[in-house]
């Protein structure tokens, strides 16, 4: 497939696809938002203000084989939607959905989602998440994925659209945004830090591994309507992540022994559950489906990206 519409280009994911579409030869058409942004010459720029349910993407469908739709409307720390639900719905619903369909009209072959781990749930106990497995989702945002997925699948049925979903971890790189970004920081700055006794275990996937797992879904015949998880392959405790993260630095992590329970009990005070859930709780993904349907396997390792992630800091 060589002619591609990619949303989100300009965004943390979409940025590195786009470097890796144009090094595979492919003819990428950007949708962007502005005409002002800036974008390397031979990719075709299309300006769409919004994506919502009556967005026209008809000029940026045109003669496409394939869509890699990372565009939505993601968590901020400050919102100022008054209804959460009905916000993410509009754009990671409603506006996936106007999109996908257009795409079927204009005989697009194959369409990438780029979903959340979050469908299928906050954190995992003695069994990891599989892709086929029960969905819970927990957050508003992970509401409006699922039911984006829910819509594309019916879709797919019901015309010639194949479509791919991945549901990502948190992802980790080079100028990562939310808490690997703030983690980060907090280490380069020598900070001390109470997560010295975290005895959890949480998948995390580096950017060049999410990025070749998308490229895969993209091309690979056994892909087609089917939903995939993806991590590095190795699960790490917090404490972990951040000693290794630390060594990435060159800066020794100061981490205290606080056990989990006490952070808890903080978190509790503070109203800053979900905060500390994501740093004490588990969340393990069973990348076996992925493995083995597609024979895909992480291009880097945990250490090896981790390197990547930090060239920015040090």
């Amino acid at each position: 497939m060589k002619n591609i519409l990619l949303t989100g280009a300009t965004g943390f994911v979409g940025r590195r696809l786009l470097t890796r579409l144009l090094s595979d030869g492919c003819k990428v058409t950007a949708a962007v938002r502005s005409d002002a942004i800036l974008l390397p010459a031979e990719v075709r720029t299309v300006v769409v203000q919004d994506m919502a349910c009556d967005t026209d993407w008809s000029a940026a469908l045109a003669g496409q084989d394939a869509v890699l739709h990372c565009a939505a409307r993601v968590h901020m720390l400050h919102d100022p939607a008054q209804d959460l639900l009905a916000a993410f719905r509009a754009v990671n619903r409603d506006g996936t959905l106007q999109l996908a369909r257009q795409a079927a009209e204009a005989g697009v072959r194959r369409f990438v989602f780029i979903s959340s781990i979050g469908v299928n749930g906050a954190q995992t106990f003695a069994t990891p998440f599989s892709a086929d497995g029960p969905v819970a989702p927990h957050s508003p945002y992970a509401q409006s994925k699922h039911e984006a997925e829910l819509g594309l699948r019916a879709l797919a049925a019901t015309t010639g659209l194949e479509v791919v979903i991945v549901r990502p971890p948190l992802v980790y790189g080079p100028d990562a945004p939310g808490n690997f970004g703030t983690l980060l920081r907090w280490l380069q700055r020598g900070l001390p830090l109470p997560l010295g006794a975290i005895d959890n275990r949480r998948s995390y996937v580096a950017l060049d591994n999410l990025v070749d797992l998308l490229l895969t879904c993209m091309t690979h015949p056994a892909a087609a309507n089917q939903t995939f998880l993806v991590s590095d392959g190795e699960d790490l405790s917090t404490t972990e992540l951040l000693r290794r993260l630390g060594l990435a630095l060159h800066r020794p992590a100061r981490l205290w022994p606080v056990p989990a329970a006490w952070l808890g009990w903080g978190a509790a005070l503070l109203r800053r559950p979900q905060q500390v859930r994501q740093l004490c709780a588990s969340l393990q993904v069973d990348i076996g489906k992925t493995q083995q349907l597609l024979g895909w396997r992480p291009v880097v390792s945990v250490d090896e990206g981790l390197e990547c992630a930090v060239k920015g800091f040090v």
